[in-house]
């Protein structure tokens, strides 16, 4: 039994074992003078090999998720994110979202509509609930209504280009009621939701529109009652409110009237 790498690595590399060829030399030196068993140094080097397909199974599945940035629920923020702060968004805590952490967001299709004015974490929280299940062996995609939509009534195939939505375990769906939508808007949409929801599939939805609003958005109340009534079958709803994240610690007043609006209003009044 040879313990030289030339001679073993091209055994690794037919079996599959690239990580175990990478690094069986510097670790067979190590176990040599640790006096490592045999069955220690199997299991160690069985342990790397595992660790490293895992590592890049989920960066394969990160690139396909299409996420626009990284976010976990340990963290907060776009480029360079910081501690998230369940204190100060004291209408979620963290306890709320844990039953969207686990395999069962997948095994019992748990859909989540996150609703809330702009700044207050919905698309985070969303990609990271996405990013944990891919930590769990699922993969995820994400996607803004807007573009889902485009890309739908564009299609030359629409059922390949429905698969690319209805196929994932795990579809976020961003910005619901940001942008308007013409017609045939909800007919899209539904059969993205409808389709997920006969295959046992969850969606996350992040939205700024209340719900009662969804038909006007998307210009048929019926459909969007429909979508509405699959996504929460198995789901839940959830309301966010409070100041941005992005303008923590600063003074802005959003609703305060502009300065052309004050210099017209002395105007009249002059």
């Amino acid at each position: 039994m040879s313990d030289d790498p030339s001679v073993l690595e091209p055994l690794f590399k037919r079996l599959g074992l690239n990580a175990s060829a990478q690094v069986f030399a510097e670790m067979a030196v190590q176990a040599e003078k640790e006096s490592w068993s045999y069955g220690a140094f199997l299991e160690r080097l069985l342990s790397e090999e595992v660790a490293r397909r895992a590592e890049s199974r989920i960066a394969l599945l990160m690139a396909r998720a299409k996420f626009p940035f990284q976010a976990t629920i340990e963290t907060f923020g776009g480029v360079v994110p910081t501690p998230l702060d369940f204190s100060f968004r004291t209408d979620l805590k963290r306890n709320m979202l844990g039953r969207f952490l686990g395999p069962e967001l997948v095994s019992a299709n748990r859909s989540l509509i996150l609703e809330g004015p702009p700044g207050t974490g919905k698309t985070h929280l969303c990609i990271a609930i996405a990013y944990k299940a891919i930590q769990n062996g699922f993969a995820a995609r994400f996607t803004t209504a807007a573009a889902l939509i485009n890309d739908l009534r564009g299609a030359s195939d629409f059922e390949s280009a429905l698969k690319v939505y209805t196929d994932p375990p795990v579809l976020v769906i961003d910005e619901v009621g940001y942008l308007g939508y013409g017609p045939g808007a909800a007919d899209v949409l539904f059969q993205i939701v409808n389709g997920r929801y006969l295959k046992g599939k969850p969606i996350l939805f992040t939205t700024n529109k209340p719900l009662r609003q969804w038909g006007r958005v998307l210009h048929d109340e019926d459909l969007a009652r429909a979508l509405i009534d699959r996504t929460l079958h198995h789901g839940e709803h959830l309301k966010l409110s409070g100041a941005s994240y992005r303008l923590k610690g600063r003074k802005v007043d959003l609703d305060a009237p502009l300065a052309t609006e004050e210099a017209g209003k002395n105007g009249q009044n002059a």
